[in-house]
């Protein structure tokens, strides 16, 4: 099977590949030279609040990157670009990734009052289906080759190696690797459901192949918790279960978020026509799922993203980077208030330790 390289790149464009299922599904994947990101040795760990002020920046160097065919960035052809640096101590990998992205986007499918009282979830008009690029929220994500296992990523594809557009019943293509034991670890940030909180959603991705009901996210996993997460806020008699405990609306200073620790039962009297609120409760996820940290910030048209992992987690849906004297490959996506829609580094990026 490891032979099909030609007809698999001829197929895997890409949810990433297109803002046009049509070209999704005629454009080829072009094989890319690997571009080596060198992590350095830490005498303190940075800390994770979004600013990258620490010492350890200053010295790690900077791998600039490109970005392309997203949707939402500022130059009209969903293309931004950024910088990835790394950095490591005795346990734990740090990554720094910045990029440039012209709006803070956490407008997730709020709920709003309508002016007969009732209250309805905004939706993008233009959504077929999971493909959502006009009330979501900003995203990163991350996607490992575990133990090279993934055909063709760290070679020439990166992450692209796992995408399949054009497909019949997804608007944007799904996301999957060609054979069994093939896996990637995905760290996920979704800054509304968990940045926020400081967590990345750990991951994974494999070989399943969608299918509407027994499995709609395809190859996309979610490694197991012990606890916490995210969860929709449903509609109890035509309004919200629950609300942030300030009793703000979402667009009048308040979160488009809910902390699980500071929900308390709806009071649809504290609302004018207008108002929107959160429709996700959101709490850190404890086990697997839990295991990677982030500090993201947002300012003046950049995102400053901060990450912690322990350098070995023992899963065997993480990426372990038990032997520093290798090469662990990854690619970069950046989402611009975009469900699925995002922008992409084409080669793949290699992270090498330095002694």
């Amino acid at each position: 099977m490891k032979t099909l390289i030609t007809s698999i790149a001829l197929a895997v464009t890409a949810a990433f590949v297109s803002n046009s299922v049509l070209a999704q599904a005629q454009e080829k994947p072009k094989p890319q030279k690997p571009v080596p990101v060198a992590a350095v040795k830490a005498a303190a760990a940075p800390k994770l609040d979004g600013v990258a002020d620490d010492a350890i920046w200053k010295t790690a160097p900077v791998v600039k990157f490109e970005a392309v065919k997203g949707v939402n960035f500022k130059d009209n052809k969903g293309n931004t670009s950024g910088t990835v640096q790394a950095a490591y101590t005795a346990d734990t990998l740090y990554m720094l990734i910045t990029y440039d992205d012209p709006t803070l986007s956490v407008r997730r499918s709020p709920y709003v009052k309508k002016a007969e009282g009732k209250w309805e979830m905004l939706k993008d008009p233009d959504d077929k289906g999971g493909d959502n690029n006009k009330y979501y929220e900003d995203k990163l994500a991350i996607i490992w080759n575990i133990n090279d296992s993934i055909f063709g990523f760290t070679e020439k594809f990166s992450c692209t190696s796992a995408c399949h557009g054009g497909e019949k019943g997804k608007p944007y293509g799904n996301k999957y690797t060609e054979e069994d034991g093939e896996l990637g670890d995905m760290w996920h940030l979704k800054y509304v459901r968990g940045g926020v909180i400081g967590q990345i959603d750990d991951q994974y991705l494999d070989h399943t192949r969608f299918d509407p009901v027994k499995s709609p996210n395809a190859g996309r996993k979610s490694d197991p918790k012990t606890g916490g997460g995210y969860e929709d806020i449903k509609l109890v008699n035509g309004k919200p279960e629950f609300m942030n405990k300030d009793g703000k609306a979402a667009n009048k200073g308040g979160t488009y978020w809910v902390k699980a620790e500071d929900k308390v039962a709806f009071d649809d009297s504290k609302f004018k026509v207008g108002d929107e609120v959160s429709s996700v409760l959101i709490a850190p996820f404890t086990g697997d799922r839990g295991d990677i940290s982030t500090g993201a910030k947002w300012e003046k048209g950049k995102w400053t993203v901060e990450i912690a992992r322990k350098l070995v987690t023992g899963s065997k849906f993480d990426v372990n980077f038990d032997d520093l004297s290798k090469t662990y490959a990854f690619g970069i996506g950046v989402f611009d208030n975009a469900q699925v829609r995002h922008a992409y580094v084409q080669a793949p990026l290699h992270l090498q330790f330095q002694k």
